[in-house]
């Protein structure tokens, strides 16, 4: 039965995890949320058991701010991307670096799996997006247009399509299908910060113009434009079953919103900084968020 969106956190709770000695640029939690994944201008990687929120492994190895960082969704690797203008690949299990990806020019500002942990997506002020085989640690394929920076990427959840967020205020969609899905959606005011898609396949793109746009991706129509947060947004993550759209930035605010009519739901004040990541858990119960210096999860 189909859920009161505003059920999902009216009873929270909350565990902080703080151990960085910068700013989180970027955080994650385990497909099957037993681990939580953060990065920081340090240029370390931590990762934490969940439950406990004990630190489990400091992990090093880039020397240079770490701004994104993120699990496969088999749960067997993870990856992350530098100022240092690289991109590595290690396992979970051991912390091992198994890739050390060096194609980029420039800092590297985004990095994400596809759904069947089989390629990873990268991408920065290069103004490159870089599609690897995963396994050998191989560059497949230079996805080129951009005008300026890119800072944000996603795949798809049937693994279809790429977008890619940037400094020149546009979205762009690729199609890995070669069928000419291609698309550049346009109408924000401000550098392009943050992406996701839904599992339905409505792609959000959030901007330092503090607006949201929820996209159709294969027409390029805009299904919703939504205002309220009043600083540059940072992070963006839809729920599992796409009811809900997770948003933070610059004011300092979490907001939810419901996808199913566009408004604004609840509004936390999750944190006393910028707030510069949150993401949903696999299971939708769990919200983490990151700010500098600490994490901190929301929850039932």
């Amino acid at each position: 039965m189909w859920k009161n969106p505003s059920e999902y956190f009216a009873a929270a709770t909350v565990k902080y995890f703080e151990r960085h000695k910068g700013e989180v640029n970027s955080c994650a939690i385990s497909p099957d949320c037993k681990l939580i994944l953060t990065c920081s201008d340090d240029s370390r990687i931590h990762l934490w058991d969940a439950k406990s929120g004990s630190l489990q492994c400091k992990v090093t190895g880039h020397t240079g701010p770490v701004k994104s960082c993120c699990f496969s969704p088999d749960c067997s690797l993870f990856a992350s991307s530098s100022h240092d203008c690289t991109v590595r690949i290690w396992k979970v299990d051991t912390a091992e670096c198994l890739h050390v990806l060096k194609d980029h020019s420039k800092c590297v500002e985004t990095v994400c799996f596809s759904p069947d942990s089989v390629y990873l997506l990268s991408a920065g002020w290069d103004r490159f997006a870089i599609l690897w085989n995963v396994q050998h640690g191989q560059h497949l394929k230079t996805f080129v247009g951009h005008q300026d920076a890119i800072q944000c990427s996603a795949f798809s959840k049937n693994g279809s399509y790429i977008a890619t967020g940037s400094w020149d205020y546009t979205v762009r969609v690729w199609s890995l299908q070669n069928d000419g899905m291609d698309r550049i959606l346009k109408g924000h005011k401000g550098n392009v910060s943050c992406l996701c898609f839904s599992v339905s396949g409505m792609l959000a793109s959030g901007s330092w113009d503090k607006s949201i746009r929820v996209w159709n991706p294969r027409t390029g129509s805009l299904i919703f434009l939504l205002k309220g947060h009043t600083g540059w947004l940072r992070s963006m993550s839809f729920s599992r079953d796409g009811i809900l759209l997770a948003s933070a930035g610059h004011d300092k605010m979490v907001k939810l919103w419901d996808c199913g009519h566009g408004k604004c739901i609840k509004s936390l004040r999750a944190m006393i900084d910028v707030v510069h990541a949150c993401t949903f858990s696999a299971e939708g119960t769990l919200l983490l968020t990151g700010a500098t210096g600490f994490t901190r999860i929301n929850g039932k």
